[in-house]
């Protein structure tokens, strides 16, 4: 398909990096960052996002920023017939190859971990006021750069026929 053809993974983590920084959740600035590849409107498609931001609710769960990395993986390569198994499970494999990509390149999956929290005490469901040191005691714009980054080399690679295959199973 055309439209991967161009994808520049850099740019594509720098916007999502951009958005973040804008104070979008984590999980909307990488799926921000890819909202122009698909027929989706751009508002509808944040707003999905949006529950996942902060480790899912700020519950300190899974990265909002792999949440992102999901959920492009379920436009490109998911199915809405629940028969599928094929498709399901190739679906599944590229979220564990991205998870364990993110993992490697960020040392953990956990938002909690991510972000040193060693409390399983609930976490506030409000969200931290954006200021500068925010954005400098935390790693969260470094990790919303490299899930965008990872799911761009993702899209880039996916070989024509592959994803052919995907779309008609």
């Amino acid at each position: 398909m055309e439209r991967y053809k161009n994808i520049d993974p850099e740019e594509r983590a720098a916007r999502a990096e951009a958005l973040f920084r804008q104070g979008y959740s984590c999980a909307q600035s990488v799926v921000g960052a890819y909202a122009d590849l698909y027929d989706i409107d751009r508002r509808q498609l944040l707003r999905i996002a949006a529950s996942f931001g902060g480790g899912i609710g700020r519950m300190r769960e899974v990265c909002g920023a792999a949440c992102g990395m999901f959920i492009l993986a379920g436009l490109e390569t998911g199915t809405d017939d629940p028969a599928d198994r094929t498709t399901k499970g190739y679906n599944y494999k590229v979220v564990q190859e991205l998870a364990a990509e993110f993992r490697d390149c960020n040392g953990a999956l956990r938002c909690a971990d991510l972000l040193g929290i060693r409390t399983g005490k609930p976490q506030s469901p409000i969200p931290q006021q954006r200021d500068a040191a925010y954005y400098a005691n935390r790693p969260c714009p470094k990790v919303v750069r490299e899930a965008a980054r990872i799911v761009g080399e993702y899209l880039l690679n996916l070989k024509e026929e592959e994803r052919d295959k995907i779309k008609t199973s």
